[in-house]
């Protein structure tokens, strides 16, 4: 994987936040392709619960500054950004205080779902592909883990859709166990809808709860890796039924080939 560039776009990272299936796949598998000389980029939101001081993060001014639209709203969109220690793999974070200042992840004390998490993952979708624009850093593959970043591969394939910098960009997600219960807004799909996204591939969206945000993620993707023991029947289902190339689980001992070489042979 030498010289390929990588982006990574996750809903959680460790060490930035506490240790889970995805924070620490999102961890993994970008340190085992900078290992092989690939060129990578991680993106995650900046929650509140995510230490500024311990982990040096710091505002990148020159990608700040610009506006994103999200259902109808002009947000102003943060860049920041830090060094995982000793691993010189480099972390950007997408934040708004409207958004991500706020004292936990996804749920409130109460467990109770925030109820604008489908803006904040459109507008973290938004926020990544412009700051890698502003970038003009070319990823051959975009890898997406977690269910904040899923909007990703559809405003890559839609909303971005001419973008002449992703042209040759392949998408690939990572499908992991169900992490939530309840369903985001019930209104997400006009929010999707307004940004000219066809009704036709989003209508899964009408009944946002996980697996259905997840087949929207997984119908707008290349290719899928399936990351977790306890992926649903019904998701594992969807990815083999999809047509597109796949990867079974594999546990995380034996993950670093099998991961090289579906990049190599079933993405590129």
């Amino acid at each position: 994987m030498e010289d390929k560039r990588i982006l990574y776009v996750s809903s959680e990272v460790v060490p930035y936040l506490a240790e889970n299936e995805v924070s620490l796949m999102s961890y993994d598998v970008p340190k085992m392709i900078n290992d092989q000389g690939g060129q990578i980029r991680i993106f995650m939101p900046r929650y509140g619960n995510i230490n500024e001081r311990r982990h040096q993060l710091h505002e990148v001014i020159r990608l700040s500054g610009m506006n994103l639209v999200v259902n109808d709203m002009d947000m102003p969109l943060i860049i920041k950004v830090a060094s995982i220690p000793k691993e010189r793999i480099q972390v950007y974070f997408i934040d708004n205080d409207e958004y991500f200042k706020r004292k936990a992840t996804f749920s409130d004390e109460d467990g109770t779902l925030y109820p604008d998490n489908d803006e904040r993952a459109i507008f973290f979708a938004k926020g990544v592909v412009e700051t890698v624009k502003k970038l003009n850093w070319v990823p051959d593959i975009i890898h997406v883990h977690g269910w904040m970043a899923s909007m990703l591969p559809v405003y890559m394939k839609h909303y971005y859709k001419d973008e002449a910098l992703f042209a040759d960009t392949k998408i690939v997600t990572s499908v992991y166990s169900q992490s939530f219960d309840d369903t985001l807004d019930k209104d997400m799909l006009k929010k999707v809808l307004f940004d000219q996204v066809p009704e036709a591939a989003v209508s899964m969206l009408e009944t946002p709860d996980f697996e259905n945000v997840m087949k929207a993620a997984i119908a707008h993707s290349d290719a899928s890796i399936i990351a977790s023991p306890n992926v649903s029947d019904s998701l594992k289902a969807y990815v083999e039924a999809s047509g597109k190339p796949f990867l079974p689980y594999v546990d995380k001992d034996n993950f670093a080939s099998a991961y090289t070489n579906f990049y190599k042979n079933q993405v590129l």
